[in-house]
């Protein structure tokens, strides 16, 4: 199948029992077995369940994996790579990614006796220099949240298979449909699919796809151990969200651009930051590994914090909300919002500072998400 049937039908198949064309979704906590010691595929939801399934394997196809497991959020998902790892082990994570996941390693990995690095993805010596004999995985997001950061996934390859080390990459801007790091030779994918992959603001969830059967086999036990499963009703809502990946995506993607041109012409804008515009420090690299450029754009005003506040606090289309990645356009200040656990002065060193405006273009008309914008600079 070519990508674009990948995302509709991979891993489906009408219901044997009924035709219905649809997965059904199967609302159980358990199954019935026919005899001890034999089932039929299915014993207890928490370890598996139908509609899981078909999503697991349809996650699996479109990110070039053999193997799938979906938790109940993205960062129960980044927790479970995590504990791939054991005291005394090292994560070498880069300086931006979400605030949850600062705030997961600072505040509690660090409790069991793993230890953590914080660099800049995009400098490859500067990876190489954090890496310790103890180094056991290094974690990066690609585009980064929230200032698009995008790293060379072929160096990145390199420097794990050097130094033999999982490469986990956090590709939830840019999605199956843009980028897949396991063609690149990344270890684990890991995306939030609350965000673009399911797209409507309906559900929490998280995923991980990777090649490796050992990767996969331990993800499996720690997803039944833990229990941070995601729901059946969850699964057939992701599923059907997934149908139309690959056509809003595209939508994302092209209104991303006008609405960053836009932002980029504009005098009272002091900065922009989007893969897709040539001043992205990092777009030539973009241009190479993705094949598109996603919806994220984040962007300072030239009155700093508070000419950022009052263009968020007049916006009346875009919507002032802590997610990302729906139909919806939806705009986040990260110092206040996603990253606000993240020790101030560790944000600006890293570069993000507190008049930062991080935007989730949708797939409104692109006017009136300008228009809204456009207004809101007014008042700015």
């Amino acid at each position: 199948m070519k990508f674009d049937t990948k995302v509709v039908r991979a891993g489906i198949s009408p219901d044997p029992t009924t035709g219905s064309i649809l997965p059904p979704i199967y609302e159980t906590a358990t199954f019935v077995l026919p005899e001890v010691g034999r089932d039929l595929g299915f014993d207890y939801t928490r370890s598996s369940n139908p509609t899981r399934q078909v999503l697991e394997d349809n996650l699996a196809a479109i990110d070039s994996g053999q193997y799938a497991v979906s938790f109940a959020s993205g960062m129960s998902a980044v927790d479970s790579c995590f504990k791939l790892l054991t005291a005394g082990d090292h994560i070498v994570c880069g300086d931006d990614v979400y605030g949850g996941v600062t705030r997961l390693l600072d505040n509690v990995t660090v409790q069991q006796g793993i230890d953590v690095s914080y660099v800049d993805t995009t400098n490859a010596d500067a990876v190489r220099n954090v890496i310790t004999p103890k180094t056991r995985m290094l974690w990066i997001e690609t585009p980064t949240n929230p200032l698009l950061k995008v790293s060379d996934l072929e160096e990145m390859v390199k420097i794990a298979r050097e130094n033999d080390i999982l490469l986990g990459v956090d590709s939830t801007f840019a999605t199956p449909v843009f980028l897949r790091p396991l063609e690149f030779g990344a270890d684990i994918v890991m995306h939030s699919t609350t965000k673009y992959l399911a797209g409507h603001n309906q559900i929490i969830g998280g995923v991980i796809v990777t090649n490796h059967q050992h990767v996969f086999e331990k993800m499996k036990y720690i997803q039944k151990t833990i229990g941070a499963v995601s729901s059946p009703f969850d699964c057939w809502l992701n599923l059907s969200g997934l149908k139309t990946l690959h056509l809003r995506m595209k939508r994302h993607e092209e209104s991303a651009m006008a609405v960053a041109e836009f932002l980029e012409g504009h005098n009272k804008i002091d900065r922009v930051l989007y893969p897709g515009l040539a001043s992205h420090p990092q777009h030539a690299i973009a241009k190479a590994q993705m094949s598109g450029f996603s919806g994220m754009i984040a962007f300072e005003l030239t009155g700093g914090t508070e000419a950022g506040k009052r263009l968020m606090n007049n916006v009346q289309l875009c919507g002032l909300a802590e997610s990302l990645g729906s139909v919806e356009t939806m705009i986040t200040h990260p110092a206040s919002m996603t990253h606000v656990d993240v020790p101030v002065e560790d944000r600006r060193k890293r570069g993000l500072t507190d008049g930062l405006v991080r935007l989730s273009v949708g797939i409104e008309d692109v006017d009136d998400i300008i228009g809204d914008l456009e207004s809101a600079l007014e008042t700015a």
